[in-house]
């Protein structure tokens, strides 16, 4: 079989590889993110904390697989995890800033879900730099078009 890229075949799977490039590094941006507000700064994560955590991990790896054998199937189950993710961070996130979910939730083990490490231009919380994390990856897994 003659299998020959022509030229708009080769721009979409340039665009698809750019948008995993793209999801592979906000994914490890938000990890080293995490990890330097735990390791560096001392932060203890509490529970959701540590969700979105779980959910952010398995990310870096599986964009990374994806990128080295050219498999864009691997959307997918990002996909699977960064919804989840935004779920988790959007609820986090609300438990911070609307007083009536923080106040009625049940205490977590160690550290309060309603604690806010940071608090930039009065709204940016760290469950808010997951969210938005899940948004951006879950936004370039459906830009990356089937062939």
């Amino acid at each position: 079989m003659n299998y020959k890229l022509t030229p708009n075949r080769r721009s979409q799977m340039d665009r698809r590889k750019l948008y995993l490039q793209l999801l592979f590094f906000t994914s490890l941006i938000a990890t080293m993110g995490s990890l330097y507000f735990s390791e560096i700064r001392q932060y203890v994560p509490c529970e959701f904390c540590w969700y979105q955590r779980i959910l952010m991990y398995p990310i870096v790896i599986i964009s990374l697989i994806g990128l080295i054998r050219n498999d864009f199937g691997a959307k997918y189950y990002i996909r699977i995890f960064s919804i989840l993710g935004i779920i988790i961070g959007g609820y986090h996130y609300a438990l911070q800033k609307v007083s009536i979910l923080g106040d009625g939730m049940a205490a977590c083990e160690g550290v309060s879900c309603t604690v806010q490490y940071i608090n930039w231009l009065g709204f940016i919380t760290i469950p808010l730099l997951s969210f938005t994390a899940f948004v951006v990856i879950l936004i370039l897994t459906f830009l990356i078009k089937k062939d």
